[in-house]
């Protein structure tokens, strides 16, 4: 269609081909809403701009973390939780505060109560198994009421990402093989057709085939075009994590100005451009300027795509200083606020901030987020994890980053490690004697055996949970004591990763319209592309392992409520 803006909707059913349901994004969220509406009978076609190396999208590369609510694992641990315990943690982490709260609202309560419910059950049907030890992600560290997991939630997929996508890759080539969905890779959907207000299809671009490896940039070359009908659309393109223009465009008011130099927790096609053209044949986008990036985002040594990030997931116990050597203020302690800290760092005016430690600590303390960093955990082997992670030793891949890594220092003085962190960034900011001074009155809080520095006491409470004092914490010392050195520094970026609002939607997944007339016929999101559900399910945080959840919870909804639609 020479001349047509690709965002502008057309006014007329395109020809061409017919199909029941039509999936755009073959992502966990996309796997799931074809599956199920396959299951139930529909014909399917299921469309991406990737070609089929990256089948999952996002998924794959993920650690594989599940939000689970009073489950056997945390039971076997102690861990005392609840629906309702668990539903004002997510309440007062989300702080839903705006009239389009509403179904962001509603959808919130349904999860949580899956999470509480059918869900393990649910994922055991489809061979997902857990890691027996559950981990306590998102602290928080604020009173009753405010933000943050009161229990340890975060359930580790045996399998990492894969662990989680697998199933539904085997479900959906079922189906493929039947007969029932038909995979369309290099399909670019740049508009959707509609017929008043319904959705009747998609039209968009053919790009040229691609070899790249899972993940890599792919080409943008246009080769032909098409269109196809069908009865219903569901959108599981994903958010705008790799799209750093449209990250700037909706930066939240109160975080200061968008980081000047950010980096990538996702591959390049997270471009968030499906969204706009969904918004441009009616469906309501909310809550744009809720994200969710991480300040713990370091420069892969070995990238597959553009600006390629790591997040290091660390234990309490590393001093955590801004740009300048200045100590965060409480609780913004490793592991503890992820929001919080990304407001006070980008707030400081500078793009960056530090983890100081001792190499002792590295080994219990830090891991590192990803499938392709947890080869023990993703590989499903026992032997690898009992000899490269238990008893606190540093895996392989933290060792290569250690090695390799352009924001990892050492060095065996506090004067050297400041001149090094000078060195790397060339703004001149840390003194070496204050930082030493910050290291010693730390030090002289653990060396007390008691102290009120917050951030020593936490840790010392953190030790109560078996699964911290096993894996994740290490035993307290001092920085500076020689037998623990070197000293280590590490340059934090801010990390893309997450849209939280989204295409606003009901509990079916329907897309509710911009014009305020309910919901756009044919038009159903489930994913990050709707916020996870609702247009924005955690509202302004979240509580971790929520994101793969989310996918699931709302690819099923939406595939099934699609499925019914005449």
């Amino acid at each position: 269609m020479p001349g047509r803006r690709c965002d502008e909707p057309v006014r007329a059913q395109p020809p061409v081909r017919d199909t029941e349901v039509l999936v755009i994004g073959a992502g966990l969220s996309g796997l799931v809403a074809a599956a199920e509406a396959a299951d139930a009978g529909r014909r399917v076609y299921l469309l991406d701009q990737e070609p089929a190396a990256s089948i999952g999208g996002q998924a794959w590369w993920s650690f594989g973390g599940l939000f689970l609510v009073d489950s056997p694992e945390q039971r076997r641990l102690g861990i005392k939780d609840s629906a309702d315990l668990a539903l004002a943690d997510w309440m007062g982490s989300a702080g839903f505060d705006r009239a389009e709260d509403h179904w962001p609202r509603e959808w919130a309560k349904a999860y949580v109560d899956f999470a509480a419910g059918e869900k393990r059950s649910w994922l055991r049907r489809q061979g997902i198994s857990l890691f027996p030890v559950v981990q306590w992600a998102e602290r928080g560290g604020y009173q009753a009421g405010g933000h943050g997991n009161s229990v340890p939630r975060f359930h580790i997929s045996w399998g990492t990402g894969p662990g989680v996508l697998t199933p539904f890759v085997r479900r959906v080539m079922d189906h493929v093989h039947a007969g029932k969905i038909t995979l369309l890779f290099r399909h670019r959907v740049t508009r959707l057709t509609t017929f008043g207000r319904r959705v009747t299809g998609v039209a968009g671009e053919i790009l040229a085939p691609s070899d790249v490896a899972r993940g890599e940039r792919s080409s943008r070359q246009v080769v032909g075009e098409f269109a196809f009908s069908a009865g219903s659309v569901i959108v599981t393109s994903g958010g705008i994590g790799a799209n750093h223009d449209l990250v700037r465009r909706n930066w939240p008011t109160g975080f200061g100005a968008p980081p000047s130099s950010m980096i990538s927790g996702v591959p390049d096609s997270t471009d968030g451009l499906m969204l706009g053209v969904a918004a441009a044949a009616g469906g309501r986008l909310i809550n744009e300027d809720r994200m969710w990036h991480y300040p713990e985002g370091i420069v892969n040594h070995t990238p597959v795509w553009t600006a390629h990030g790591i997040r290091v997931l660390s234990g309490p116990s590393p001093l955590w200083l801004d740009a300048t050597g200045t100590r965060l203020p409480t609780p913004l302690f490793p592991g503890f606020d992820a929001l919080g800290t990304v407001r006070h760092i980008t707030s400081t005016g500078h793009p960056y901030s530090w983890f100081v430690t001792s190499l002792r600590t590295v080994g219990p303390e830090f891991g590192l987020s990803g499938s392709e960093q947890n080869g023990d955990l993703t590989g499903k082997s026992v032997k690898k994890l009992l000899t490269e992670r238990a008893g606190g030793k540093i895996t392989p891949s933290v060792q290569a980053f250690l090695d390799r890594g352009v924001d990892f220092l050492t060095a065996p003085t506090v004067g050297e490690l400041a001149a090094k962190m000078n060195a790397l960034t060339g703004d001149d900011l840390i003194d070496a004697d204050a930082l030493h001074a910050v290291i010693v009155g730390r030090d002289q809080q653990v060396r007390s055996g008691l102290g009120k520095d917050p951030q020593v006491t936490l840790t010392a409470g953190a030790l109560r949970y078996f699964g911290d004092r096993r894996m994740r914490v290490v035993t307290p010392h001092e920085i500076l004591d020689p037998a623990a050195g070197p000293l280590v520094a590490v340059r934090l970026h801010i990390l893309t990763r997450k849209t939280l609002g989204g295409l606003e939607t009901d509990l079916s997944a329907a897309v509710l319209g911009s014009d305020g007339g309910g919901p756009v016929p044919g038009l159903f999101a489930a994913g990050e592309a709707a916020g996870f559900g609702g247009g924005g399910i955690h509202g302004y945080r979240a509580l971790e392992g929520t994101f793969l959840g989310g996918c699931l919870f709302s690819g099923r909804a939406a595939g099934r409520a699609a499925a019914r639609l005449d």
